[in-house]
C-alpha cells in the first residue's frame, strides 16, 4: 500500500471527489493532489474555491459545468498538452456520476492523456452501503424526468427490471416520484430513502413504496434536501406476469375499443389498470390495435 504523499504528475487528469456534506471526507490523497497539480477544474469555481480555502489550498481554478463542458473540454486537452497536471471536480461528489465531467474525460482520453480516478464520497455508494439490499444487481437511473410523462415513460421501461434501482431525486419533485414509482413500479416494493446524506439533517428510512410518502409528510423538513432512492428490482414472476399483460392487450386491442382492451385485460391478468392504460397509449402510437 503507498504511504507516501503523492505529488501530481505533468500532463495527467486527476478525477477527484470531494465530499459531499461533510468536509471531513475528503481524502489524505485528494488533498495531496489538489496542493500539488497546476489547475482545478470546478463546476463553481465559488463552491471549490471554499473547500480549498478550507484545507489551505492556494491553486488556479477554472470552470467546467453542465452548460460549457463541451467547450472546456478542449481548454483542459491544451493545458494538459502544455504539460500542467490537472484535477477535475465537482461541487460535490464524484465527477461524471450525474454531474459533470464525462465530457471532460472522454476528450482527454481521445488525445491519449493519462486519466486516474481519486476516489472518495459518492451519494451512490453511501446511499446502497446503508440499503440491505442484496446488491448482486444495481442499476443507477440517475435523476429522472421533470416531466410526469416523460418520468412516467421511463419508469414504465423499467416495471421489469429484475436489479435494484438507483434514482437520484430533488425535493421540490420527490412527492410526485414516490406517486409515481407506487402507481407504476408497485406500492409493495422496497424503498429506502436517504436524504442529505452526511449532512447534518442526514435521515434514512426503509419501508414499502406506499409508506413513504407517509413518512415524508410527517415531518416538514424530510421534503427537504437531496435524495436517493433504492427501490427493490420485480420479482421473476411479476416480469413475466407483465409480459403476459402486455401481450394480451395488444391481442385485445386489435379486436376491441382502447378504454375497453385495458378494463378486459386488467380482468384477465389482474395488472394495474393506469399502467396498462399508459402502455395502451404508447402501443396505438406505435400503430397497434
Amino acid at each position: 500500500m503507498h504511504k507516501q504523499i503523492e505529488e501530481a504528475k505533468d500532463a495527467t487528469l486527476y478525477v477527484v471527489a470531494t465530499p459531499i456534506g461533510n468536509l471531513r471526507d475528503i481524502s489524505l490523497r485528494a488533498l495531496d493532489i489538489l496542493k500539488s497539480v497546476n489547475i482545478v477544474v470546478a463546476e463553481d469555481t465559488r463552491v471549490t474555491g471554499k473547500l480549498l480555502a478550507h484545507f489551505g489550498i492556494d491553486v488556479r481554478l477554472i470552470s467546467s459545468h453542465e452548460h460549457n463542458e463541451k467547450q472546456s473540454a478542449g481548454g483542459i486537452v491544451k493545458l494538459l498538452a502544455e504539460g500542467n497536471s490537472v484535477a477535475l471536480t465537482t461541487d460535490a461528489g464524484t465527477p461524471a456520476i450525474a454531474d459533470p465531467g464525462s465530457e471532460v474525460v472522454a476528450r482527454v482520453r481521445e488525445k491519449g492523456f493519462r486519466v486516474v480516478p481519486i476516489p472518495g464520497a459518492s451519494a451512490l455508494s453511501a446511499a446502497l452501503s446503508i440499503s440491505g439490499e442484496r446488491l448482486t444487481q444495481v442499476l443507477f437511473c440517475g435523476f429522472l424526468p421533470a416531466k410526469d410523462g416523460e418520468r412516467r415513460k421511463v419508469l414504465d421501461a423499467l416495471a421489469r427490471e429484475w436489479a435494484t434501482l438507483i434514482f437520484y431525486e430533488t425535493p421540490h419533485r420527490i412527492l410526485k416520484t414516490i406517486d409515481d414509482l407506487a402507481a407504476i413500479l408497485g406500492a409493495e416494493r422496497r424503498i429506502v430513502l436517504c436524504r442529505e446524506l452526511t449532512k447534518m439533517h442526514e435521515e434514512s428510512h426503509a419501508c414499502e413504496v406506499g409508506a413513504a410518502r407517509t413518512w415524508l409528510e410527517a415531518e416538514p423538513s424530510r421534503t427537504r434536501g437531496e435524495f436517493v432512492l433504492i427501490v427493490s428490482g420485480a420479482a421473476p414472476e411479476e416480469s413475466l406476469d407483465q409480459e403476459e399483460s402486455e401481450r394480451v392487450l395488444a391481442l385485445l386491442m386489435a379486436q376491441l375499443p382502447l378504454k375497453q382492451a385495458v378494463a378486459l385485460t386488467s380482468e384477465i391478468t389482474h395488472a394495474r389498470k393506469n399502467a396498462l392504460y399508459r402502455r395502451a397509449l404508447e402501443l396505438a402510437r406505435d400503430g397497434v390495435g
